[in-house]
């Protein structure tokens, strides 16, 4: 016959037993998705952080007409810079070969040359840092298994996009070194920047993407806001076209030649703007028209940008309208910073500011469309 236990003996036995049962775990979502979130994250920040300098340093490169100071792609001894007499003048011989030298720069002396060479070249060595961070960071999480399930494919595509980059960098410098060039060719410039701003943004996105767990990104889908997430990717697009016709600007330094504004030369379209032959020439190397194109983009990207910030007035999350409200700030900045940088004939320490205040749009853009698409749950009080 059992003995009769009390209420109480029966509330411990039975908690007793609750404490040997195994603890549920979490479901299918989280166990296939183990791995370092939180240090591929940091790194990943950490390659955001250095692009972001290397769009600093490649424009003031740009502005300092340094670009052209190096003449040859070395992969491995590139890395080396002239140690002694004798290499500083084999150096300064082979850019003294080149028509930016002849026509332009016939005055520098070897101390004069050393200015130049030294911006190049810590350009290039930031790029080689760039490549051995990545790659330091790939494999090592990648020998540890630490790389969550579906982001392998993603780290690699950051590493070719950074090689691609630098294959596209020696294309654009290239292009300055033929019979008749004295910069390089402002489409590959273009083309160049336009790379490190994309390669910026899925850096940025997996940021964004990896501060938050899979489970709460797949709850938060559900409450995608479509219309708002169309629009913001149109932002997003117009944005980037205008970077690109910034980037013709700067290439042909269009922004010096008409210092007035809003007209240009006393004139809506500035005098002579379809004056070079072929027709389409004038859209790349004429710095009246390229520099007209770029203002009549910018008012229209503001404008469009003005309808999505009221727009976003209808999303029901607090956070994905401050983030419009944050970019929308930053687009406006820059619009009359662009003009203030005309008025003043771009000296290099605005322009370099405006190519800058460019990426923190940008990024700023790409995180509200991020929050259309994984909308943060707000309280009311976040609201108010």
């Amino acid at each position: 016959m059992s003995k009769k236990r009390s209420i109480f003996e029966e509330i411990t036995d039975d908690a007793q037993d609750l404490a040997e049962k195994p603890k549920p775990v979490g479901g299918m979502i989280d166990q296939g998705n183990q791995g370092a979130r939180g240090g591929i994250r940091i790194w990943l920040i950490l390659l955001f952080a250095m692009v972001l300098v290397m769009i600093l340093v490649g424009g003031l490169t740009r502005l300092t007409d340094s670009g052209l100071s190096i003449t040859e792609w070395r992969v491995i001894g590139g890395a080396i810079p002239p140690m002694n007499v004798a290499d500083w003048a084999s150096e300064f011989a082979k850019y003294q070969a080149i028509p930016e030298f002849k026509v332009q720069n016939a005055w520098m002396e070897l101390s004069d040359f050393k200015a130049i060479y030294w911006w190049e070249w810590g350009h290039r060595q930031l790029g080689r840092v760039i490549g051995l961070v990545w790659a330091i960071g790939f494999f090592g999480f990648l020998v540890a298994r630490k790389i969550p399930v579906g982001w392998t494919g993603r780290l690699i595509w950051i590493g070719a996009l950074g090689g691609l980059q630098g294959a596209v960098g020696w294309w654009m410098v290239s292009s300055g070194l033929g019979a008749g060039m004295l910069d390089v060719a402002s489409y590959r410039l273009a083309t160049h920047l336009g790379l490190g701003f994309i390669i910026l943004g899925f850096i940025a996105w997996y940021i964004f993407l990896l501060g938050r767990s899979e489970r709460d990104l797949m709850q938060a889908r559900r409450a995608r806001e479509g219309k708002l997430f169309g629009l913001s990717t149109g932002l997003l697009h117009f944005t980037f076209l205008q970077i690109l016709i910034g980037a013709l600007v700067a290439g042909i330094d269009a922004g010096r030649s008409f210092t007035d504004w809003p007209l240009m030369g006393g004139q809506f379209v500035p005098p002579d703007a379809m004056i070079l032959t072929p027709a389409w020439r004038n859209f790349f190397e004429n710095p009246g028209l390229v520099q007209v194109v770029h203002r009549m983009v910018g008012y229209a990207l503001l404008a469009f940008a003005i309808v999505v910030w009221l727009r976003r007035r209808k999303s029901a999350h607090y956070r994905t309208a401050r983030a419009f409200h944050f970019a929308f700030g930053a687009l406006l900045l820059q619009v009359i910073l662009g003009i203030t940088t005309v008025m003043m004939g771009a000296p290099w320490q605005v322009a370099i500011l405006h190519q800058i205040l460019a990426a923190i749009t940008w990024v700023l853009i790409l995180r509200a469309r991020f929050l259309t698409q994984y909308p943060v749950a707000s309280s009311i009080r976040e609201g108010k």
